[in-house]
């Protein structure tokens, strides 16, 4: 009897985390481009605060914090710096619910539809421009710096 139990758990090859985890089936779909609908607004996401929490600046101006949906929690990873679809409530305004995360080609489609303002920050990947290191200066106090180790050193 006990043979037949093991035998039955090594033929179904149903354990394991990989299992569970499932495929990542959407990975580079394309999806359609979803825009704001009444009691919707587009913000951008200021801060992480754990818990499936987040602090997001709404594009009306408002500050808001916002709960991650158990749809999307553990299977979108939403990061500081993304545009969210966010739905309001009708009884907190200082609070609402993340509804969808827009990667950055969508983002992009909303600023050029104009959904999104012209002052939204959308490249979430890298702060500087190709050519923005070139003009930073840096003081040449090294000989300074030695003279101070060799002086402990000869402590």
């Amino acid at each position: 009897m006990l043979c037949f139990v093991i035998c039955l758990f090594a033929i179904s090859g149903k354990g394991g985390k990989n299992r569970r985890r499932g495929k990542n089936e959407n990975d580079n779909d394309k999806r359609e481009l979803i825009f704001k609908e009444d009691g919707q607004e587009y913000a951008q996401v200021t801060k992480m605060l754990g818990n499936g929490r987040l602090e997001a600046l709404c594009f009306d101006g408002a500050k808001r914090l916002c709960h991650i949906r158990g749809k999307l929690r553990k299977k979108v990873w939403i990061n500081q710096g993304d545009i969210i679809l966010i739905g309001l409530r009708d009884y907190q305004d200082a609070k609402a619910d993340v509804i969808l995360k827009y990667n950055s080609d969508e983002a992009r489609n909303l600023k050029a539809y104009g959904e999104l303002p012209e002052t939204a920050k959308i490249n979430e990947t890298s702060t500087f421009g190709p050519d923005d290191g070139e003009d930073i200066l840096f003081d040449d106090n090294a000989d300074d710096e030695d003279d101070e180790i060799d002086d402990i050193d000869g402590i």
